[in-house]
């Protein structure tokens, strides 16, 4: 049994490692093409595949092609895909205005947040700057650009296992790319950290029952986040890398 165990581990991450090493996204040119597979939330034409954590409409403002991340209540205003998915790979461009600390993030699942936030110049790594995963690793290297000039996240994701009861029977693992440098390597998250990610802080009952479903299935949705600030947002996608991505409906 230890040893079929140890087995399972091993090849476990092996499988982690080669979806890691393959995923060498082109960030050289901006807007960046979608490929052919992949579900567009946001483009360019006005298409907007995200809904409020009401499940309702989203009063983000459109701002050219863009939407701009904007406060109703503090720190909570998120927008929720209304594509839900388990394993994807993840691509969000992002600028940060010329004022404020530009606090934002990328909420993979609700549950882990990458960080947006203005660290161009800063020295020290650390969990609070952009490339971080907030609340479990400090990015690999400082990547940020300066304000207002646009930023781009590539994300390869790979979801945490639930048994029959909701428990992590194995570690979620994130590789990230940004702005043409790699500031995540197959880290792991397990169960969600921030006292601010959107299944506990100013929730919704439509949020909720996505968090239910979520800890039976191991889909969900990404959110982009609202934390006081207008970062504005275009060409946002995802890839599916399995065949759970559908577009939810609630029951």
């Amino acid at each position: 049994m230890q040893q079929s165990l140890h087995t399972h581990i091993c090849l476990i991450i092996l499988i982690n490692s080669a979806l890691a090493d393959d995923f060498l996204p082109d960030q050289s040119k901006l807007p960046a093409k979608p490929p052919q597979d992949a579900i567009l939330l946001l483009d360019g034409a006005g298409d907007v595949q995200f809904v409020s954590k009401t499940g309702g409409d989203i009063d983000w403002p459109k701002k050219e092609g863009t939407l701009v991340s904007t406060r109703r209540q503090s720190r909570s205003n998120h927008i929720c895909s209304a594509w839900h998915f388990r394993d994807a790979d993840i691509h969000v461009e992002f600028q940060l205005p010329p004022k404020g600390s530009g606090n934002s993030g990328i909420y993979i699942h609700g549950n882990y947040e990458l960080q947006i936030i203005h660290s161009h110049g800063q020295q020290k790594l650390n969990q609070d700057m952009v490339g971080a995963i907030y609340g479990f690793h400090k990015p690999l290297v400082n990547a940020a650009r300066p304000r207002e000039q646009w930023q781009v996240y590539d994300i390869r994701y790979r979801a945490p296992r639930r048994d029959a009861d909701g428990k992590i029977v194995q570690e979620g693992v994130i590789t990230a790319w940004l702005n043409g440098q790699k500031v995540q390597d197959n880290a792991t998250v397990g169960e969600p950290r921030s006292k601010y990610h959107p299944y506990r802080y100013n929730t919704t009952p439509y949020l909720k029952e996505i968090w239910k479903q979520q800890k039976k299935t191991s889909v969900g949705p990404v959110f982009l986040q609202d934390h006081d600030n207008a970062v504005r947002f275009r060409n946002v996608w995802i890839r599916p890398l399995d065949n759970r991505a559908k577009r939810y409906e609630q029951d």
